[in-house]
């Protein structure tokens, strides 16, 4: 059944010292495995009797439901396609692929922008490449947004510094929004600073609602790499890409354009739900980002880590200046700072099981969830951010430099979320896109 959690804050009276515990492992039935969905969620499901174990486990099931549903491959105009499974079709373009980019939504002097499904115009640069060369679908990625003081495409990594590939090459990210999010944005005027200053009010985004069937606001994040040197594009989700190199976003950067094969390694999902109006966050890797801080590197090549490197400083920016079109910087070295609990490595290796049962070798078993984090206390009179469990959350590739258990410090979803404002200084419903407008 679907439930509410706002009568159900004295079951979390001692969160805080209990979010962090690795709880053991939920027992399921040996041949029991997760049913492979094109549906999002609306909710999680959940049964009594409630504990923080079972309901954190519902919620980390409840994401991967989203990740699944949201990389099915889709028809032309960003449908699911029902006559395929996941990862049936290699590389085909997913669901969420067909969603709003951030830099189509807040245009230069907050012009209005193309509706759903309609797209902005190219950078120049990019003008001059031959139509011919560049794949159907390929999406447009960016290194930093125009506004590096807020949360953009860049994430975390470019408040302190880029994340650079065991290539050499920089990370690109990308944040996008469904088409209910974006709706709301275009609808209230919340794409320009005018708009937002005519709004006038604190920010409520749509949620999905089970009781209505109603899908409600979604918004990704997405970090990319490069396909060479070291990386086997057999191994990853990849696309093809302008990656455009702005001199406005980066100082010093000369603009530049071309087209590059990419592969999925990170990848935030925030899904605002009647229940959670803080938001769900769920955060997935690319299986080979980084080992764990104090466990063995089981694997000989990383994304970001280079097992051989013994005095390469861990979880530390590159020095500037930064520029993406270096043909090769130093590599980031990175280690994950909270491990895994032993459930969600459960969960992930059931949902493994299915993908594999599914389309057998499918390139979604190189992915994993890292863990979700939820309002355990939603209407909470003192904490707007409802008590999060667990109460901190970090993805290898989003928030690299911000990873660990320090209040205040560490990467926390609802902590930093719970900041964001409009241009003109009002709540922003967990969201720093609204910054961006102009």
């Amino acid at each position: 059944m679907y439930i509410k959690y706002f009568s159900y804050s004295a079951l979390f009276l001692c969160i805080n010292a209990t979010a962090q515990t690795e709880l053991p492992a939920m027992t399921t039935s040996a041949t029991a495995l997760p049913t492979l969905s094109h549906v999002i969620p609306l909710d999680i499901t959940a049964t009594p009797p409630f504990s923080l174990e079972s309901l954190q486990h519902d919620f980390d099931d409840f994401s991967w439901k989203s990740f699944v549903a949201l990389n099915w491959p889709a028809n032309v105009d960003g449908s699911p396609n029902n006559s395929i499974n996941i990862g049936q079709e290699v590389n085909r373009p997913v669901v969420w692929l067909h969603w709003k980019e951030s830099r189509d939504i807040f245009l230069t002097d907050g012009v209005k922008p193309p509706g759903w499904g309609q797209s902005n115009s190219v950078p120049n640069v990019c003008k001059s490449i031959d139509k011919k060369t560049i794949p159907k679908g390929a999406i447009y990625l960016t290194q930093v947004g125009k506004t590096p003081n807020v949360l953009d495409e860049s994430g975390e990594p470019f408040t302190t510094g880029p994340l650079i590939d065991q290539n050499g090459l920089y990370t690109r990210y990308e944040i996008l929004t469904n088409e209910t999010m974006f709706n709301f944005i275009l609808d209230n005027n919340l794409y320009s600073k005018k708009g937002q200053k005519q709004f006038n009010a604190d920010v409520d985004f749509t949620p999905s609602d089970s009781k209505t069937g109603q899908l409600g606001s979604i918004m990704l994040k997405a970090a990319w790499i490069k396909m060479s040197g070291k990386f086997d594009p057999k191994n990853y989700y990849t696309t093809y890409a302008l990656v455009y190199n702005n001199p406005e976003e980066q100082h010093g950067v000369e603009a530049a354009c071309s087209v590059e094969q990419v592969g999925l390694v990170g990848f935030h999902i925030a899904h605002k739900t009647a229940s959670e109006p803080q938001w769900i966050w769920s955060t997935f890797e690319h299986v080979a980002n980084a080992p764990t801080k104090g466990e063995p590197a089981s694997l000989s090549t990383y994304n970001y880590y280079d097992p051989s490197c013994t005095d390469c400083k861990i979880n530390e920016p590159p020095a500037r200046p930064w520029n993406p079109a270096n043909p090769h910087s130093k590599p980031t070295q990175v280690e994950r700072i909270i491990p895994l609990t032993a459930d969600v490595k459960a969960l992930n290796a059931s949902y493994h099981k299915a993908l594999n049962a599914a389309v057998p070798g499918s390139v979604w078993v190189n992915y994993q969830l890292v863990s979700t984090q939820w309002p355990t206390d939603a209407a909470n009179p003192t904490d707007p951010t409802g008590v999060p469990a667990p109460s901190f959350l970090a993805n290898t590739t989003l928030e690299t430099y911000i990873q660990g258990s320090v209040k205040q410090t560490s990467s926390s979803c609802m902590a930093c979320h719970n900041n964001a404002a409009t241009t003109n200084g009002n709540f922003a419903d967990f969201t720093y896109l609204l910054q961006r407008a102009q």
